[in-house]
């Protein structure tokens, strides 16, 4: 295939058109705004378009020819310092490219929906195609600098997205707040980005990984940590995960869009491209698998606590990029991809039908408004819910489809993606560095299963079964089921997608002991092989029926979670089974719903003191210093102004006497 240039130019250019069309437009002329359905067609295609696009190259991609490169032009060129506006196209870009094109596409046909009412539709979906375009350059590059300009693109969009019904300032200050927190990645990312080019003199994926002899142990190690704390940012691991549960804030398409497929995949994208550089650096490894597990268990205790239907998925979405996390960690960086893959599938499924049911529940809250009732509740709480499988079949059926693929049931996608890691995980314990260490990492990682797969049913369950709460918990309520509804079409097609890709998105990466178990000689994990010469994944060296019995019990792990929940939750006593576990775990379980107070140890060792800082030293600083000498130089000026105006008198003899003066005084130089 010669350089698909044009092509790459339509994938990245579309977008961005997109939000030229719609953002310009809606902004300068306001009847534009009221025309819906020719904006969100706008938007769709803008998508859409890359989408088939990308399908095209990914089915006409030749993997044995390696990368292909299509420069659009010259972006910098300094002489010591050239970046070009360029693109790669390989297995990695490639498999990235259709998870974000493809789920975004659905994610912007669910808006149509799901933002019907709002008047910033314009707005929202132009805020839409400028996150695509942002998170497409960050992909497809070739080079770390327009990666870091995506990069820094999907952050600015996060901001302005999780924001976007900026008047209500809980909203405004989660925006802000994910901005900050990824501001303080972001800097790492930038501090390693100048010691590679100050190592090899280039920025170019290629360059960069042809010349890792180039970098000495510590400058490997450092520059893989300082990426990696950069991935903490954007992918929400330990100590940087706290804005993303905020980040909920958002309109749920945000939600999904942010959560699944886009922005927080970003740090494992970075990671698995930069693969060949952490194998060399062991400790970096062991630093990123412990902050994955850590992570992973913390935000599922968390998981267990949260009534709002949207908190439950987040706190899942920051575990289960725990999950990812721990594979980069043990050497599995297809692993880690492959989960990207399935994640992106069920929890798009899981956020938009969590959006299906707010959408549903803020309708019988308007109805009853309208009906003279004086009522109000909260719309995402699980406990004004129940019963709904009745009203909404679509949504309930797709999201328990997507919720029995995250708790890692066979043969949903989930299941194949999270026993990779588990394996890979278990095998690094056999190796020579740090080995009983991966071993309680393993552990780490399987009672998270268990914990996944026993919330996310409780959260299912407790929606979705028994009788509908809301009459009984809110006054004025009775007879509120009458109201109702399944969402539109534009709404549960995207889910249906979903689901059913949640059912076959594992057999991409079916493991190949199953096949030689059976005497086969192929190999059936399609995506391992694809991934091969772009990962530098650490071989698996578990025999054949260890790897057998991982995966029995991985599945038994996850079975157990899922009768837990049922066991407890399955019989409409919510309230009863939630103060069961809270008297068992006593403290801890207040630990665990206080969200480890994390927010508080950051007000209070980092913004107050900050605050005191500026307050008393960085005002009286600017007061004292900066201003007094400001008002120093005015206050010369002032006063040799008022001096010389003595001079000016008005006298025309006078004048004539000091340009004689003048004449004379020149004269005299050029004589003399």
């Amino acid at each position: 295939m010669e350089s698909p240039t044009v092509l790459v130019g339509l994938i990245i250019g579309l977008p961005l058109l997109g939000f030229l069309i719609n953002g310009i437009s809606g902004l300068f002329w306001k009847s534009f705004r009221s025309k819906k359905s020719f904006i969100g067609t706008i938007a769709n295609f803008a998508v859409f378009i890359p989408f088939l696009i990308t399908v095209y190259l990914f089915l006409n991609f030749n993997a044995e020819a390696g990368a292909i490169h299509a420069k659009l032009f010259t972006w910098i060129d300094t002489g010591g310092l050239t970046v070009d506006i360029a693109y790669q196209i390989d297995q990695l870009s490639l498999i990235m490219a259709l998870v974000v094109t493809g789920v975004g596409s659905l994610i912007h046909l669910y808006s149509i929906g799901y933002m019907s009412h709002d008047p910033g539709f314009w707005k929202f979906f132009a805020y839409l195609n400028l996150f695509i375009f942002a998170m497409l350059n960050l992909i497809l590059a070739d080079n770390l600098l327009l990666l870091f300009l995506g990069w820094e693109g999907v952050g600015l969009c996060s901001y302005l997205l999780i924001g976007f019904w900026y008047t209500d300032m809980l909203k405004s200050d989660a925006a802000k707040k994910a901005f900050l927190y990824n501001r303080v990645g972001d800097f790492a990312f930038l501090v390693a980005i100048f010691m590679i080019f100050e190592a090899v003199g280039s920025l170019n994926f290629d360059v960069v990984l042809a010349n890792l002899d180039a970098f000495t142990g510590d400058a490997v190690f450092w520059i893989a940590f300082l990426m990696f704390i950069g991935a903490t940012g954007k992918s929400a691991q330990i100590p940087l995960f706290v804005w993303l549960p905020d980040a909920m804030a958002g309109p749920t398409s945000v939600s999904a869009l942010i959560h699944a497929a886009t922005m927080v995949t970003s740090g494992i994208y970075l990671i698995t491209r930069m693969s060949p550089m952490y194998v060399l650096t062991p400790e970096v490894m062991m630093i990123v698998a412990v902050i994955g597990a850590l992570t992973a268990i913390v935000a599922a205790t968390i998981a267990i606590t949260q009534y709002d239907i949207k908190g439950v998925l987040a706190y899942s979405t920051v575990s289960q990029l725990g999950f990812m996390f721990l594979a980069l960690g043990a050497g599995a960086y297809t692993a880690a991809l492959f989960h990207v893959i399935t994640h992106a599938f069920f929890k798009a499924c899981l956020f938009l039908g969590s959006g299906s049911v707010i959408h549903t529940m803020e309708h019988v809250e308007h109805k009853l408004h309208d009906k003279g009732k004086d009522v109000h509740f909260d719309p995402q709480d699980i406990r004004n819910m129940g019963g709904l499988r009745k009203y909404m079949p679509s949504t309930y059926k797709t999201f328990l489809i997507a919720t029995i693929a995250i708790a890692g049931i066979p043969p949903l996608a989930g299941f194949f993606s999270k026993d990779e890691i588990l394996m890979h995980t278990m095998n690094m314990g056999f190796g020579e560095f740090a080995g009983a260490m991966y071993f309680l990492l393993w552990g780490v990682a399987t009672v998270t299963a268990f914990l996944t797969a026993f919330y996310m049913f409780r959260l299912t369950l407790t929606t979705f079964h028994g009788s509908f709460k809301l009459p009984k918990n809110v006054k004025g309520a009775e007879n509120a089921e009458e109201y109702l509804h399944e969402s539109p079409s534009t709404m549960t097609i995207p889910l249906w997608t979903l689901a059913g890709l949640s059912i076959v998105g594992g057999f991409i990466g079916i493991p190949n002991f199953i096949a030689k178990t059976f005497g086969g000689e192929g190999t059936i994990n399609w995506l391992g092989s694809w991934m091969s010469p772009i990962a530098a994944d650490i071989p698996l060296t578990l025999s054949i029926p260890a790897e057998w019995a991982l995966m029995i019990f991985a599945t038994l792990v996850a079975v157990a979670g899922v009768y837990t929940a049922f066991k407890m939750y399955g019989n409409d006593n919510q309230e009863e089974s939630d103060a069961k576990i809270s008297t068992r775990f006593g403290g801890l379980y207040q630990v665990w719903k206080e969200k480890y107070n994390l927010d508080e140890l950051y007000e209070g060792t980092v913004v107050h003191p900050t605050v005191r800082f500026s307050d008393r030293v960085l005002a009286v600083f600017d007061l004292k210093i900066i201003d007094g000498f400001v008002n120093a130089v005015a206050g010369i000026v002032r006063l040799t102004g008022s001096l010389l105006r003595y001079i000016q008198t008005g006298v025309t003899s006078n004048y004539a006497f000091f340009l004689i003066l003048g004449v004379i005084l020149v004269l005299s130089l050029l004589l003399f």
